[in-house]
């Protein structure tokens, strides 16, 4: 069954500059599933990235960015000092707009649903280009499926071993190819042509490469585009052009009317995606569906439609949107 999801007129906010305090009142306390997965309450930043708490040795709770496209878990620098972690080596870390030398520091120990991480060497990123107090990545929901409830605001992490929690028959089940340790859906097309898609719940905005663009002109079906300027953790900027879509199809469900921001931004290259049409899915997208769940280990996205398909949004305004760096770093 094919579903639409409509989306109004919709544009990322811009990027303050403020830092957000990782101590305003945490979301309820982690409960459990049947199917023995953790519960946890979510929040949002100021970028609508969705956020979970997470303690640090017994400190915390502080509010960090779940993101699917992140390898490796990152910090504010300004709250490792406040926790006095020591400092880790050098990385080199692949952000958005740029690959940096980045001084990590060593988290110990990270709890987050129950489930404790130790011994992290975290890229450690200043906290007004994070909007949070760090970014949760895969490497810290290692082996898990994660689910993402964004009616009741909630994120589930379960063993991928475990049985899957009951979804609805009209949901949309679409295996994906892991590429570099990132999840890349195939079966999916943008204004009919066959693109590439990585989730990504660290982004804001959904950014799509320049062949993509280009196939699109070429068939006549690129709209007029607007400059913006893309932002990563890095405080790397980058020039984009952004514009709407017709239609973005992914399995049997399709996204009406989405802005979409192209750019040859650092991933695609990382992933081997310059010569291939891609698309980076953000959570503009993402939030257009009832529940997002993503298996890593046995490569499944499972995608609801339904009643947050009629959101209300802004108008095309924004000069600056913040896309999170994707922390996949190697020792130098």
């Amino acid at each position: 069954m094919k579903l639409r999801l409509f989306v109004p007129t919709l544009v990322a906010a811009l990027a303050g500059t403020a830092p957000l305090s990782g101590q305003a009142p945490p979301p309820p306390p982690p409960t459990f599933a049947e199917e023995g997965g953790t519960v946890l309450g979510t929040e949002e930043d100021r970028w609508a990235r969705m956020t979970v708490p997470v303690n640090i040795g017994k400190s915390g709770p502080f509010a960090f960015v779940v993101d699917t496209g992140a390898e490796r878990t990152s910090i504010a620098e300004e709250l490792a000092r406040d926790l006095r972690l020591g400092v880790g080596q050098r990385a080199r870390l692949h952000s958005m707009t740029e690959v940096s030398q980045i001084q990590t520091v060593l988290i110990p120990a990270l709890e987050v649903g129950g489930r404790s991480v130790r011994d992290i060497h975290a890229p450690a990123l200043q906290r007004r280009y994070i909007g949070a107090e760090g970014i949760l990545g895969v490497d810290s929901l290692q082996s898990q499926r994660i689910s993402f409830d964004f009616v009741r605001q909630q994120m589930t992490v379960t063993n991928s071993h475990r049985r899957e929690e009951s979804w609805p028959a009209d949901t949309i089940v679409v295996t994906a190819r892991n590429r570099l340790g990132h999840l890349v859906m195939v079966d999916a097309s943008v204004d009919g042509q066959k693109v590439w898609v990585i989730l990504d719940t660290g982004a804001q905005t959904t950014v799509a490469n320049n062949v993509l663009r280009r196939k699109l002109e070429k068939k006549g079906r690129l709209r007029t585009t607007v400059p913006i300027i893309l932002q990563s953790v890095t405080g790397g900027e980058m020039a984009a052009d952004q514009t709407r879509v017709k239609r973005i199809r992914l399995g049997g469900i399709d996204i009406n009317d989405m802005p979409v921001a192209f750019a040859d931004v650092h991933p695609f290259a990382k992933l081997g995606l310059t010569k291939r049409p891609a698309l980076l899915l953000g959570m503009d997208a993402l939030r257009l569906f009832d529940r997002v769940s993503v298996d890593f280990p046995n490569r499944r996205v499972r995608l609801l439609g339904g009643s947050r398909s009629q959101l209300q949004g802004s108008r095309f305004a924004a000069k600056k949107v913040v896309i999170p760096a994707k922390a996949g770093t190697s020792g130098h």
